[in-house]
Parts: C-alpha cells; structure tokens; sequence
C-alpha cells in the first residue's frame, strides 16, 4: 500500500491474484491473494499465474475492493485513501519511492542537491506526457507548487513547502527548488507532490473543475470511467515513460460491507480487499482458502484514534479528555476488536521506526482515577440517575465513524461501556464514507470521532496535528 502522508486510511489489507486524543492501536497489514482463480469476470479476465523465476505476461486486470468511495481526484484537494488510491495510478511525481523506499526517477530524469541542500534541481525527461498527449514540462512542476503555496488553494499539504523560497526554470527543462534554510525532508515532500497539468488547470478553481471528476495525468493509468458509488475504471497508459505496465486494466469497486466483499473475494469478483482481524484470523484458515490464495503478514503505518471536537465545551477542558483516556482500555481493544493483530499505540508512530519512542507516559486504564478526574472537574450525579452534569447539563454526547469498518463500529461499542462505567452517556452513529467525510468530518460536524491515519515513512505529523490546520479541507 502506498505511504501517502496525511490520507484517512482504512485497516487491514487483503490481495487477490492470480498467481489528546486516544490513540488505539497500530494495526498489522494482512494479505491473502489467490493463485489458481478458475474462470472470468463479467469486467476483468484472470491474470497469469507468475513464479519467481518467470517473466510477468501481460494483460488482464486488477479489480480492488473498497468500502468507500473516493472523494475528489486532484491531489492537492484530496484527503482520504480512496482518492489517493486512485491518484497514485493517474498522477506521476518528479520522484518517488521504490519496494525498499529508496528514492528514484519519476518524471524527473535525474536530479542534483546543491548548496549543502539549499537548491534542488531536476532535469524533466523528454518522453513524459499528459495523458492528452501534450508533453510534462518544467513550467507544469512550478504550476503545480504556485498553486499549492496559493492560500486561496485549499489544501492540506502547503505546510510540506513552508520552508520552500522559490520555485523557477533553469533553462527549458530544468527546473529548481530554492530553500530557505536546508531542510530534511524536502526529497519525501517533493516525491508526495503530484503534478497537475497547467494547460488545463491554469486560471481555474480546482474545486469546480472537470479534472476533479475526470482527471488527467501523467501515470501509469489513463481515467476510463467512475460510477459514483459503485466503480472506478482505469486503462493501462501505452505512452508512460517508464514503459507500459503489465496489467491492461484497473477497476476500484465499491462494496460498502466488508462480509459481502469477502464473499466476493472468494468467488474472485474483486482480486484485493482490506480484512478485518476476524476474517483474517478465523476465514482464511482453511484448505479451500490456502489453495487459491495467498497470505502475508505485516506491520503497518496505520493507527486508529478516537478524537474529540475541542469546539464542545465539555471537551475543552484538559483533565476531562485525561480522565477519559484514563477510562479506556487500550489492551482490551487489541485483544478484543483485533484478535491480538495490532499493539496499544503510544503516539502516532509505528514501533520500530527510529523516531519510535517506547518511553512516552500514557494514561494507563484506572476507571477509579477517571472518576476522581470528572469529579474535580465539576462532572458529578448530581440527580443519582446514573449520568454526570454540571451546571444542570447531562455529560452525555455522540460518536461517529464510518460504514463498513466493523473494527472501528466495535471499538465504538467498547468505548460506549467504558464511559458509562464512569457515568457518562455515549451515543455511536455509522455513516456513509462519503456523507461521513463531506457533511461530518470536513464540516467539523460531530462531538467525538474514531478514524484513522496512515502516516507513512516521515515522522512529521504537522499538516495532520498542528493546532494551526484546522481550516477548509485540512487534517485538524
């Protein structure tokens, strides 16, 4: 799965083929895929079966299960692992990353870091095209990075660029990026940014245009055709400059429950979907599954949190939020909701990595010191109906997360005893992943949530977590 920073992610994957907040848990990747998938698909014909010591055939296509549907499909307006999934096969980078995340040739042909980092410049290869056959240039890169800086752009990134001076031509097809000061990050940054087409986005409102339901890039894949709710269609690109791919087509299918997508799993109507921890560990073991599918175990960079809106009043108070974190039982919820797939977080960082710290406090599970937190911030029974109020008004308030994600319904579920335990009443909403994310999430819409982030390789969390980036469209 690509590493896409700051995109709203779903939990644990599976693959077909032929051939304060309270942050929950860091989840294990898991993926099935099969490998002798018997007849056709009414959209999709089986691939090859492809051995180590064997040369990939060509044809065929993917099908990938989803239980939601992508929102927009420009890059910088995009936040949520839908779109990206599909704007990572549309769009192109003058840099990316390959299978052992080093850094390597995109739409820059090569590239150079000059004045111990302060100048980067890329030569832009000649043979990359726009999928309208127009050609990629360097005016295209400086484009793409004005409009990102341009604070009438909403956008979640513009923060990968504050340290960013300038961005300009150094003869036809290079182009240079001056910093202010060297910054460490600056190559990851620049490998995130996908490039848009300045002949037809230029002068336009990105939100209104075409392109955000019809793209156009520079990728592997060309944009057939999307069926709101149902399909996304991509076709192989004949012309990417780094030679065709092998797979003729791509096709992102949306089934919103995660039970009626396993089935088609099974069946091979779609090829790759994301498990959940029980289908994993108590469907997949079996003989029928082990012969025609594939599974591989992996730690990811995912965690699941519960957020509070800081805009209620009864959140705005720090011990209140402590209390209950105090009141959660993280270990319960990997045991209980993962099967023992994942681990307690203690932060947004995935073990292992060397920015991990393992010595981060973290309000262990107390119920009784819970209690004594709410009773000092005011919150007490004071009508002995079960239910904490202050100043006559009932601690009582709603969670939200998605449809489709049994792992984040159950630990809602969880959550919803835990605080009534401590006298607090908790009410929890399932909504639509497109209506969640347009009317909930981005209108702030909500008193607490359970969502997730994929976070990727670089450890700055600041587009997503900075008290700053709270406006339209960004991560806070």
């Amino acid at each position: 799965m690509a590493s896409i920073p700051g995109t709203r992610r779903t939990g644990i994957a599976a693959v077909a083929t032929k051939g304060a907040r309270i942050l929950f848990c860091t989840a294990l990747g898991l993926i099935a895929g099969c490998s002798g998938c018997p007849g056709e698909q009414e959209t999709s014909k089986p691939l090859e079966v492809v051995t180590e010591k064997s040369t990939p055939v060509a044809g065929g296509s993917w099908i990938e299960g989803s239980i939601g549907d992508a929102e927009i499909l420009l890059p910088l307006i995009a936040g949520d692992s839908s779109s990206y999934d599909i704007i990572g096969l549309v769009y192109c980078s003058l840099v990316g990353f390959d299978n052992n995340l080093e850094m390597q040739p995109d739409v820059a042909e090569s590239w150079e870091v000059l004045d111990d980092g302060l100048r980067i410049r890329f030569k832009i290869r000649s043979d990359a095209f726009w999928h309208d056959g127009k050609p990629v240039t360097a005016d295209d890169v400086i484009f793409t990075v004005r409009t990102l800086l341009d604070p009438n752009t909403p956008t979640a990134y513009r923060s990968n660029f504050d340290l960013l001076d300038t961005v300009r031509k150094v003869g036809k097809d290079t182009v240079e990026f001056v910093y202010k000061e060297p910054y460490a990050p600056a190559m990851t940054r620049i490998a995130s940014l996908y490039l848009l087409p300045r002949h037809l986005l230029q002068d336009q409102d990105l939100l209104g245009s075409p392109l955000a339901r019809n793209p156009v890039g520079c990728g592997p894949y060309v944009f057939e055709r999307w069926e709101e709710k149902r399909e996304i269609l991509l076709k192989r690109n004949p012309r990417w400059h780094r030679g065709p791919a092998n797979i003729d087509g791509y096709i992102y299918r949306v089934i919103p429950d995660t039970a009626t997508m396993f089935l088609e799993l099974q069946s091979f109507g779609v090829d790759q979907m994301g498990l959940s921890a029980q289908q994993y560990k108590y469907q997949t073991d079996n003989a029928r599954f082990k012969k025609s599918f594939r599974t591989l175990e992996y730690s990811d960079f995912i965690y699941t949190y519960f957020g509070f809106n800081l805009e209620r009043p009864m959140f705005q108070d720090r011990n209140v939020r402590r209390a209950l974190a105090h009141a959660v039982n993280k270990q319960e919820i990997v045991d209980g909701v993962l099967f023992g797939l994942g681990q307690p977080a203690q932060g947004p960082y995935r073990p292992g990595m060397w920015f991990y710290k393992d010595t981060v406090s973290d309000p262990e599970f107390d119920p009784d010191r819970a209690r004594q937190m709410l009773d000092a911030a005011g919150w007490v029974d004071s009508d002995d109906d079960g239910i904490r109020d202050k100043d006559g008004v009932p601690f009582k308030f709603e969670i939200i997360t998605n449809q489709g994600n049994v792992a984040r319904k159950q630990v809602g579920e969880i959550l919803q005893q835990r605080f009534r335990d401590v006298g607090i009443d908790v009410g929890l909403r399932i909504i639509e992943w497109a209506t969640f994310l347009n009317e909930f999430v981005d209108k702030n819409n909500f008193d607490a949530i359970i969502l997730g982030w994929q976070t990727g390789i670089d450890p700055d969390q600041y587009a997503m977590w900075h008290s700053s980036k709270t406006g339209p469209r960004e991560f806070n």
